[in-house]
């Protein structure tokens, strides 16, 4: 299997989410997905990957860790 920056993914209950992707986005969303899914098993949707991947994005960026924890946002209440 090909080795994919993302995991199986958790089975959370859907939020609905209205986006405009371009073209070419989503046809490598479909792409990821195909790759993603159990052999012989569907493909995962591209719906189901963008917010995995966006939580992965922002937990290895390090200049927005780096800036969450000196920056303004940090002195926030939670």
């Amino acid at each position: 299997m090909t080795k994919l920056k993302l995991g199986p993914l958790s089975d959370d209950k859907p939020v609905k989410l209205a986006v405009e992707l371009p073209a070419e986005l989503h046809r490598s969303l479909v792409d990821y997905g195909r790759l993603l899914a159990d052999p012989g098993g569907p493909p995962v949707e591209p719906l189901r990957l963008i917010v995995p991947m966006l939580e992965r994005f922002i937990a290895t960026d390090r200049g927005f860790a780096k800036a969450r924890r000196s920056g303004p946002a940090a002195k926030r209440p939670a």
